[in-house]
């Protein structure tokens, strides 16, 4: 579990009140959280995206773990945590944590689809971020706010987005069905600056390690080719 360090205790408290790490997280070990990792099928409908640096939102529980396995991620520029599916007015950690704003804790991932394109960006969150069949949550996170949904910002997204959804569903890969969604861009708001980097900075936190460390163990495992050491800030 590590060592609390004074300078994040504030950080676990917040979290441990009424975000990401609840009781729950606390009781799984490292090879339970493992057990989620599932290696998704190749895509069959490639992205045809442009030259240049793409955007795309991933919304997958606790956006801690979703902005860290991205932000290991080769050709991703920049991961951001943050809120969208709400309005403005009302993103913010504290109201988000209540599961009645309509917004999903959620990242912002840059992207260079020369090194990584978004097809296999999606194989990645299919494989060891999300558990696709979970409805409105996503392991200890229970509630609207850690639903798993795509957000494509552009028609070669959404095109490989609905088409690898329809290949996942027809593959049978899990038992129950399928339960992440697309949905249309409302908006994006940035997390609050502690939950931003927030793997990088509280590498000891109890929550992390229990949960988030599997994910990236997994990452590295199965997309060796895809996996970067360097943690992309930012």
């Amino acid at each position: 579990m590590g060592v609390f360090k004074p300078d994040l205790l504030k950080s676990f408290t917040i979290g441990f009140a009424v975000g990401c790490a609840g009781l729950a997280a606390l009781s799984l070990s490292p090879a339970h959280a493992a057990e989620r990792a599932l290696l998704a099928p190749v895509p069959t409908a490639a992205a045809k995206e442009s030259p240049g640096l793409k955007v795309a939102i991933f919304a997958g529980g606790c956006f801690w773990g979703v902005e860290g396995v991205f932000s290991h991620t080769k050709g991703v520029t920049s991961a951001i945590s943050g809120y969208q599916g709400g309005a403005r007015g009302t993103a913010r950690y504290d109201q988000v944590s209540g599961g009645n704003t309509g917004h999903a804790e959620s990242v912002r991932v840059t992207y260079d689809p020369s090194k990584v394109s978004y097809d296999q960006l999606l194989r990645v969150y299919f494989s060891v971020i999300v558990d696709p069949t979970q409805v409105d949550g996503q392991g200890p996170d229970t509630g609207t706010q850690y639903r798993s949904a795509l957000v494509p910002l552009n028609d070669a997204q959404r095109a490989a987005a609905t088409a690898y959804l329809a290949q996942l569903r027809a593959s049978r890969l899990w038992r129950a069905p399928i339960a992440t969604r697309i949905e249309a861009y409302k908006g994006f708001f940035p997390a609050e600056e502690h939950h931003q980097d927030f793997m990088a900075r509280n590498p000891d936190q109890p929550y992390i390690v229990a949960w988030d460390v599997p994910r990236l163990a997994a990452f590295r495992r199965l997309f060796p080719s895809l996996y970067q050491p360097a943690f992309t800030r930012g």
